[in-house]
C-alpha cells in the first residue's frame, strides 16, 4: 500500500471541491492506498511539506457532500510554475524526495493549464529517472474553459450559470427606467470567451438578455462597438453589453490596457482587469446618454449557492477517474469528459495523455459567434445549455449556505 496526496491550483471555482471530493472517496475504498494526504497550498506545499491528513477531516458522506457545496479551494492553491525542466531539476528532485519520506505513490493535481503543465513536467521527470513508484495524474479545473482534450472544465458550468442568472437579474432591474442607458459588464476571460458567452444564458426563459456580447477571440474594434450601441439605442430604451476582460484591438493590445500599470503576475500573464470601464467612458464620451459598467470579478467564480447539478456531478466524476486512473498504474494523464450528445444530454469520461494539454488553449470556435462578432450563434446555445441543469440540495445553516473548513 501507498499514500496518496492530492492537491489543487490555479484560480478557485465553485465545483473544485467536488473533484477533491470525488478524489477522496475513490481513494477511501481502494485497497492500494492507506492514507490519503491533502497538500495545501497547491504544489508549494508538496514542496514545504505541508500535508493534511484527509482522513481527520472527512469521515463521512455528509462531510463529502458539504465539501461539494464549498467554493474555492478547499486545500488552499498556488500560483507557482515548476521551473524548465531541462534547465533546473531541483525542484523535481524535491518533490521526489517528500513523496518518498512520505511513502506518496499516487499525485492528484487539480487545476487549469498552468497546473496541468506541472503534471506533464512532473511525470516526465519520473519517465526520464526511471522513478516508477509515483504516478501522477492531472484532474481538469477552470472556470474558463480553456482546457483543450475536454468537451467543458469542472467549474465553467457553476459559473455559467451564475453569470446567466446575473445577466438576467440585471435585465429586470435596468428595464425598469424610461431614461436611455448602456450598462457594460465586464466577465472572466483572458483569451477565451465562453464564460462572457454565458450571459447569453440569460435569454433560456423568454427575455432577451444582453443586447450585445463581445467575446475576445474576436478583433475588438472601437468605432463598431459605438455604432453597434447606437443602434440598439434606437430599438431599447435599455441596453446590456457583455464583454470579455481580455478583448483586443487589431494589435493584440487589450482595450484594459488603457487603464494598467503593465503589472503581470507570477505567469507573467498582464492583468486585464478593466475593460468595461474603458468602454463605459468611451459611450459617455461619444453617445452621451447614462451609462454605468460593472464588474462580476470574483463572484463569477464562487457562487456555491448557484451552483450546476451537472456540473457538481460530473466534477465529482472527473476527480473519481483521475484517482482511478493512479491507482490503476496510469501517469501523464488528465482525466476529460467527453459529450455524446446533446439531447439527450449524455458524456463519458476517459484519460487523455497531459502533453496534449498542458501550455495550449481551447478558444471559442468562429461557428459560435455571429458574423457581425457581437453575439453567439445558436450552436453556443446547444453547447452551454445542457451545463447549468439542476440545483444541487444546498445545506443552510442559520440562514447561510455551510461550508467545509479543511485548514
Amino acid at each position: 500500500m501507498k499514500n496518496l496526496v492530492v492537491a489543487q491550483s490555479g484560480g478557485p471555482t465553485a465545483a473544485i471541491n467536488a473533484t477533491l471530493a470525488g478524489v477522496i472517496a475513490t481513494a477511501y475504498t481502494s485497497e492500494k492506498i492507506e492514507h490519503v494526504y491533502g497538500a495545501v497550498n497547491g504544489i508549494q506545499g508538496v514542496l514545504d511539506e505541508h500535508f493534511i491528513d484527509l482522513s481527520e477531516k472527512i469521515k463521512s458522506a455528509r462531510d463529502l457532500d458539504l465539501l461539494c457545496q464549498t467554493p474555492a479551494a478547499a486545500l488552499g492553491s498556488c500560483r507557482l510554475k515548476l521551473k524548465d525542466l531541462d534547465k533546473d531539476k531541483a525542484q523535481f528532485e524535491r518533490i521526489v524526495e517528500v513523496f518518498h519520506k512520505f511513502d506518496i505513490g499516487y499525485f492528484i493535481y487539480i487545476g487549469g493549464n498552468d497546473s496541468m503543465d506541472t503534471v506533464d513536467k512532473l511525470s516526465a521527470y519520473c519517465m526520464q529517472n526511471n522513478i516508477t513508484d509515483i504516478k501522477v495524474v492531472g484532474a481538469p479545473k477552470t472556470v474558463d474553459n480553456d482546457l483543450v482534450g475536454t468537451d467543458h472544465c469542472p467549474g465553467f458550468g457553476s459559473a455559467a450559470k451564475y453569470i446567466g442568472v446575473t445577466f438576467a437579474e440585471l435585465e429586470r432591474d435596468c428595464h425598469v427606467y424610461a431614461t436611455k442607458a448602456v450598462t457594460i459588464v465586464e466577465v472572466m476571460g483572458r483569451n477565451a470567451g465562453w464564460l462572457t458567452a454565458a450571459a447569453s444564458l440569460a435569454r433560456v426563459n423568454g427575455a432577451k438578455g444582453p443586447n450585445l456580447i463581445y467575446l475576445c477571440e474576436p478583433v475588438f474594434d472601437n468605432d463598431k462597438f459605438i455604432a453597434d450601441v447606437k443602434a440598439q439605442l434606437e430599438e431599447n430604451d435599455s441596453v446590456i453589453v457583455a464583454i470579455s476582460e481580455g478583448i483586443k484591438d487589431k494589435d493584440g493590445k487589450y482595450v484594459s490596457e488603457q487603464v494598467q500599470s503593465g503589472a503581470v503576475d507570477a505567469f507573467g500573464h498582464s492583468y486585464i482587469a478593466g475593460s468595461a470601464k474603458v468602454l463605459e467612458n468611451m459611450v459617455r464620451e461619444q453617445i452621451g446618454c447614462k451609462v454605468r459598467s460593472i464588474e462580476l470579478n470574483l463572484m463569477q467564480r464562487c457562487g456555491g449557492h448557484l451552483q450546476s447539478a451537472t456540473d457538481i456531478s460530473e466534477s465529482r466524476m472527473l476527480g473519481s477517474k483521475a484517482c482511478q486512473c493512479a491507482i490503476e498504474g496510469d501517469t501523464g494523464v488528465m482525466a476529460a469528459v467527453i459529450r455524446q450528445k446533446n439531447d439527450p444530454y449524455e458524456v463519458t469520461f476517459t484519460a487523455i495523455p497531459v502533453s496534449q494539454v498542458s501550455n495550449q488553449e481551447k478558444k471559442v470556435p468562429a461557428d459560435y459567434i455571429n458574423e457581425a462578432g457581437n453575439n453567439v450563434s445558436k450552436k453556443m446555445m446547444d453547447y452551454l445549455y445542457p451545463l447549468i441543469q439542476g440545483e444541487p440540495e444546498i445545506v443552510y445553516e442559520h440562514g447561510i449556505p455551510k461550508h467545509l473548513a479543511l485548514y
